[in-house]
């Protein structure tokens, strides 16, 4: 497999690590246009491409979006892996990251390409493309985020390093809500154009990022043993990795129903559809100019009590917005700002602790296996990002949401605009609120990583270093 051949040069860890340098944190962090777009597009535009320019069946265009990221759950834990075991010149990841770059930009583009069919062949056709950029992704997306628990041993330095990925994903999630849609518009020409556009931002994105961490230092593990069964296991017997796990799945699924719902809530709530990209200008803003704030709060008390209160105003601003109908547009943005706000700091703080957990378990086992934590998280955030379109559509279904083209426009029911604004807030609503409670659980604080332990785990033998599976 790629990566496994290449010239064999293994990168060593560095036992004091040299602070990350401005250059290779912007060059890590340009990446995020990759994993942003790609995230942002499909879920903002793709079931609403289906449904409403090519004829699709909404509930068959959310089963369709949900299908492919199912094979996230195959190709990803295999990516990470893979990637935890190539030594190059180039260190175990960024090989992968070039592997991403051939597959992902020419398949996104293939999905908005408009083929000329309509309904089922359609859907046949957007689900093969997508499926192709959903392995492209995973080629890139897993390596990718791994990289930031190997470039520093400090807690609080992982948030502040990734403050700068999450101000590119606020300019790359901008232009995915601002502009991709603008581009689109309601055609199948405008669609195809974003579709050119946007497959060549990711491609420039995800060259910039191998290019821009070839000086990145590593203090990772250099060993990784053990079949990926046994790694799997030992993922799934982390319990700060598990309860981490469920809580971002939480958010991630809440922010999939709430992305995919924005062009329904523009068209039939706010009766414009321009209105997607000033509602996304209102989510996105924030996310610019709270990361100091939230590096900030995520010292004073700690990622999990800043974690807890981001998914707090989550929560409420998304209850915020159920009273749109009856207090207007500008009602409708400031709540959406309150779940920016909150948005920025789930999106922080769940990286940053996701580094910590990986960091925690080469303390404990002394092997690299952050790949494999890295593939079974996306392969769970790339899912339940899918099926937050899949559970908007099947709402759009219960409410009697007729499907349409832009030649044939038809009207909605009185309980298809129901559905639109029910599926937009009460439903992510309640899955914050679920994360929240997960949240909770979540134990690995600083002075636990100072630790090396957690509550339940036991650091591995001395004499069996590298233990596939230290018990926790």
């Amino acid at each position: 497999m790629l990566g496994l051949n290449v010239a064999m040069v293994s990168a060593a860890a560095t036992p004091h690590p040299s602070p990350v340098s401005l250059g290779t944190r912007l060059g890590y962090a340009v990446g995020s246009f990759c994993t942003a777009n790609f995230s942002a597009i499909p879920g903002l535009l793709l079931l609403y491409y289906m449904t409403n320019v090519l004829a699709v069946p909404a509930g068959l265009a959310g089963v369709v979006l949900f299908f492919p990221k199912a094979w996230d759950l195959i190709i990803n834990p295999l990516v990470g892996q893979w990637s935890d075991r190539t030594t190059s010149r180039w260190g175990p990841r960024r090989p992968w990251l070039l592997a991403g770059a051939v597959v992902l930009p020419v398949s996104f583009a293939l999905m908005f390409v408009g083929p000329p069919l309509k309904g089922v062949p359609a859907a046949v056709f957007v689900g093969v493309t997508f499926l192709a950029a959903a392995t492209g992704y995973a080629l890139y997306e897993v390596p990718y985020k791994a990289m930031p628990a190997e470039m520093t041993t400090d807690y609080h330095e992982r948030t502040s390093l990734l403050q700068w990925r999450m101000i590119f994903i606020a300019i790359a999630v901008a232009m995915s809500g601002i502009a991709a849609p603008a581009i689109a518009g309601n055609s199948v020409d405008g669609y195809r154009q974003m579709g050119l556009i946007f497959a060549a931002i990711l491609l420039a994105a995800m060259l910039g990022s191998f290019f821009g961490t070839a000086r990145a230092p590593f203090t990772g593990q250099n060993q990784s043993e053990g079949t990926l069964r046994s790694q799997l296991v030992a993922a799934r017997t982390s319990r700060p990795f598990m309860w981490l796990l469920g809580l971002s799945t939480a958010q991630t699924l809440a922010a999939g129903v709430m992305l995919a719902g924005a062009p329904y809530f523009a068209a039939y709530t706010l009766n414009d559809t321009k209105a997607t990209s000033t509602l996304f200008a209102a989510l996105v803003g924030p996310m610019l100019v709270t990361m100091p704030l939230w590096v900030w709060l995520a010292r004073m008390i700690d990622k999990r009590g800043a974690m807890i209160l981001s998914g707090a105003l989550f929560t409420a601003g998304a209850v915020l917005a159920l009273a749109t109908p009856a207090l207007g547009s500008l009602y409708a943005h400031v709540a959406v700002m309150v779940v920016g706000i909150g948005y920025a700091g789930q999106q922080l703080l769940q990286f940053s602790m996701l580094a910590d957990v990986i960091a925690h378990d080469g303390a404990l086992s002394g092997e690299r296996r952050g790949g494999v934590f890295t593939g079974l998280w996306t392969a769970a955030e790339s899912a339940v990002a899918a099926f937050g379109a899949t559970i908007y559509g099947a709402v759009l279904a219960l409410g009697g949401f007729v499907s349409s083209d832009p030649e044939h426009p038809v009207t909605q029911p009185d309980s298809a605009y129901t559905a639109v604004i029910i599926g937009l807030t009460v439903v992510p609503a309640l899955i914050t609120i679920a994360g929240i409670l997960m949240t909770l659980k979540y134990d690995l604080t600083a002075g636990r990583l100072a630790e090396g332990t957690a509550p339940g785990e036991k650091a591995p033998d001395a004499a069996t270093p590298g233990a596939a599976l230290p018990e926790r």
